[in-house]
């Protein structure tokens, strides 16, 4: 964790910079294409306009097998290249960069194995990024046998405030920690599709804090009741296999701590977002995903009532309480940070700071909540040993 720490709290400095510090490549400007399919998850969340706010990149052409969301992508994108196969696309613009922008996961693997293939040097993906480890496994294959360092878009991971958070921590802002937990969304997506779509940004934030998930216990509920293989149905956005509407989970962490996620159906409230709470024996900080401030800390024991008033304080990059001295709107937000940081990670050969181990460790999550509920709710060992969805292999014998 040292490590990673030391290389945060210098790659944030250096992605929040503006675009002349970085600069061109002995002039040359990195070509990147755009891979979206409007009505089959779009072109995510903007993933595909960001490489035009950078001074390093241009979009060269755009794909879109929808003709008219091809019309408006190259309108938006300022191209005169739009393609409705994006195989020819890549074939024939052989770009540096690939953002591969749709969110439904079902897509993914052709797609970034098709830039691959193509010689691309980077790849930016929507997340989630696999519906199973199998896929994953399949991705994180064909990316290290080209050499394509790839990235997935969890933006907060690129925070500048998250090194300035495990400092703190280590400081002992708040104690010893008793617990990390997190929570998604819980709206009408709550339960097995929450755990997708908003859980993997926060099992993303969990594995920047604490590392690795080492291993999990869980139950999947549907109607009260433990889900049965006649609960499991196909789910939305290309997401394959899901099942559950309230969602109770552990994992043991590799720094130590226990780490929870919940997600109970149409409980949640709008204005509370998703995030985590990571709680000490004299103190709480809190995360909420793509809000700002990003984390707020509050002093004192969750578990003490006390008779004075206890206060939300933000905490910026450059402390608890101090304000923020980065555009994160424009940077974090907006993909920026995330887009410099895989451009330098192709210069500097390294991996991108959200890279395939930190995309596989995401579906290791979700992958293994399902897994312990199909096992019983008993303690699985991560990584799992099974690949395939282990809601395919629900009523099976164990």
């Amino acid at each position: 964790m040292k490590d990673r720490r030391e290389f945060l709290t210098i790659g944030a400095a250096t992605m929040l910079a503006s675009p002349a510090i970085l600069g061109k490549a002995g002039g040359k400007q990195w070509k990147a294409c755009v891979i979206g399919h409007t009505g089959r998850g779009n072109f995510g969340h903007g993933l595909d306009i960001v490489w035009n706010l950078l001074e390093e990149t241009y979009v060269e052409a755009v794909a879109d097998a929808d003709p008219n969301g091809l019309k408006n992508a190259k309108k938006r994108l300022k191209t005169e290249k739009g393609y409705l196969d994006y195989r020819e696309m890549l074939v024939e613009s052989k770009p540096d960069i690939v953002a591969v922008c749709p969110r439904h996961v079902d897509q993914r693997v052709p797609m970034v194995t098709a830039a691959c293939e193509a010689g691309a040097k980077g790849i930016y993906v929507e997340k989630p990024f696999a519906r199973s480890l199998k896929e994953a496994d399949q991705i994180a294959a064909a990316c290290k046998e080209s050499g394509v360092k790839l990235a997935v878009a969890h933006r907060n991971r690129y925070h500048p405030v998250i090194p300035t958070l495990l400092d703190l921590l280590k400081q002992g802002l708040i104690g010893d920690v008793l617990e990390m937990r997190g929570r998604g969304k819980e709206d009408r997506r709550g339960g097995g599709e929450d755990l997708w779509v908003l859980g993997t940004h926060v099992f993303d934030l969990f594995h920047s804090l604490a590392g690795k998930p080492l291993s999990c216990s869980a139950e999947v509920r549907q109607n009260g009741k433990p889900a049965a293989k006649a609960d499991v149905y196909e789910g939305n956005e290309g997401l394959g296999p899901l099942a559950g509407d309230e969602i109770h989970a552990r994992w043991r962490m590799e720094n130590g701590w226990n780490a929870t996620f919940d997600s109970i159906r149409n409980l949640g409230r709008r204005e509370a977002s998703f995030g985590l709470q990571i709680i000490g024996n004299r103190g709480v900080i809190d995360l909420r995903n793509d809000k700002e401030p990003l984390a707020h800390f509050m002093e004192g024991s969750p578990f003490q009532p006390t008779k004075s008033e206890r206060k939300w304080i933000p905490v910026s990059s450059a402390g608890v309480g101090k304000p923020e001295p980065n555009d994160i709107r424009g940077t974090v937000h907006n993909h920026i940070a995330a887009a410099r940081d895989l451009i330098s990670s192709i210069r500097e050969n390294r991996d991108p700071e959200c890279g395939i181990i930190e995309a596989v460790s995401t579906v290791e999550f979700v992958s293994s909540v399902f897994e312990s509920h199909r096992m019983g709710g008993k303690n699985v060992s991560i990584p799992l040993t099974t690949r395939e969805n282990p809601l395919t292999l629900l009523g099976r014998e164990n």
